[in-house]
Parts: structure tokens; sequence; C-alpha cells
């Protein structure tokens, strides 16, 4: 018979709040996978307004599953709207997969290190033409309730792309700080990053402030909002997104299982 759980009920429900992922709600993640035989189901949307007054609304389900401790695996679809003349067209925009693995945590003075590979490949009518390969280092280290965090990523792959939706980066590298609220299961989060898409195009930077806020033990919401500081980017970003963390039993190795009756 086919479990349907809340994971995990004590652990996960009064941190899930905590776990930053890339542009969810602001372009830095952390270095911590999602729990063992857990789920992430996630629905973000990000707005992007160009200087000259072009802007893309990009809607991207990503699914995610903790296959063994200390790592997951994910793969998102995301969907373009682009406005122009005759309206906002709406296409596919690509086909992104990804695993983590966080090879140690907080120790000491050491942060908690990850490495994440990403694959981004052209597919849907907004796809673009040409595929990448990417690698991004992750660090974490908290300092009582503020942690700092730094992401440098790096990726590998043709130039060309005609799609709504950039590519992996070909490198990029920022730093963000976030402060929790225990009280109020509530995240606050400020950043700056750097990024090139493309060898023959400017260096972007660009700030951000986000927040994560716990609406539920399982059902997590984020919002952040973004300003170019460079002559190159969007000039605006906006994003918002929910999170929902759940599990199957009849995938639990059988000691992991629940009992059935009164028994956790």
């Amino acid at each position: 018979m086919l479990g349907f759980l809340a994971i995990p009920r004590v652990s996960r429900a009064q941190t899930d709040y905590r776990n930053l992922d890339a542009e969810r709600p602001t372009f830095i993640a952390d270095a911590y996978p999602i729990e063992r035989w857990a789920f992430e189901l996630v629905t973000p949307w990000r707005f992007e307004q160009g200087v000259g007054g072009t802007s893309t609304h990009v809607l991207a389900p990503e699914l995610s599953y903790g296959l063994y401790a200390n790592s997951q695996v994910g793969l998102s679809v995301p969907l373009a709207g682009v406005n122009g003349e005759s309206g906002t067209s709406w296409g596919l925009a690509g086909l992104r997969a990804f695993g983590l693995f966080n090879a140690t945590t907080e120790s000491g003075a050491w942060p908690a290190l990850s490495v994440r590979l990403d694959l981004s490949a052209p597919v849907g009518t907004k796809g673009g033409e040409s595929a990448r390969a990417g690698a991004t280092v992750l660090a974490t280290r908290s300092f009582g309730a503020q942690r700092i965090h730094l992401n440098l990523a790096a990726a590998a792959g043709p130039d060309e792309s005609e799609g709504a939706v950039e590519p992996l980066p070909r490198w990029s590298a920022g730093a963000a700080v976030d402060r929790t609220f225990i009280r109020e299961s509530l995240l606050l989060i400020g950043e700056v990053y750097a990024v090139r898409h493309h060898r023959s195009e400017p260096t972007e930077a660009i700030a951000s402030l986000g927040a994560r806020w716990q609406l539920s033990p399982t059902l997590v919401a984020d919002g952040g909002i973004g300003r170019r500081l460079s002559s190159a980017g969007p000039d605006v970003t906006v994003t918002f997104g929910l999170s929902h963390a759940f599990a199957w039993a009849s995938l639990f190795p059988p000691a992991a299982r629940p009992r059935r009756g009164g028994g956790e």
C-alpha cells in the first residue's frame, strides 16, 4: 500500500524555510541538500524587465529527490513568455537536470561544502540552440542566526543561443548573507553576484534581496527582487515561488518505514 507522508515531521518542518536554492528567492544557494528520501516540488516564477523595455516571464517547475544521504537530484522544465509587439509569446524554454553532493557539513571553522553539476538542453520552441554543462562549488558558514554563502560556477558549451531563457552562465560568482527569525519561521537574505552568459558579452553585476516564509510544515513561500549594478543585465528582476516537501513510504527502505497505528 502506498503511504503519503509529510517528511520529516519534526526536523524538516522546523527548518525548511532556511533552504536556499538557486534563484529561490535569489541567485545564491546554500550548500545543503534536501532530506534523504524526500521529494520537493517547486513552482518558481521569475520576471525580468530589460533596459530596452522588453520583459520576460519564466515559470520553471522543478522536482528534486534526496536520492542518497547528503545528495539530491532534480529536473526543471522552464516555460518562458516573452513580451513583444504582438503580445506575450509562450513556449518551452529548455530542459535542465542537476545533481548536488554535500561533501562536508560545518565543523569548527570549516564551512559546509557542496558540488553541484548541471546540464541544460535546448528543448522546445524557446529553448535556444546550444546545450551546456556546468559545475558549481557552494559554501555555507553559520554564525548564530546569520549565515554566509559563497557560490562559484563555470560552464562549458557553445555560445550560440536564441532561447528566451539564458543557458547556464559561462561563469558566475557571488556572496550572500541571511538571517533567520525562528519564531516567525522567516528568513531574510541579501546578496551581490556577477555573471557572464557569453564570452562576447559584458559581465553583469546584480544585487538582490529576498525572503522565505514557512506557511505550514511542508509548504514554503519565497520572494525576491534584484537590481543591476552594472551597465549590462536586466534592469529589474522579481521572483516568487512555492515549494512543497513530501515523501512516499513505499520508497523508504523497510527499516526506515513508519509503523502503522500509534508509532512514528
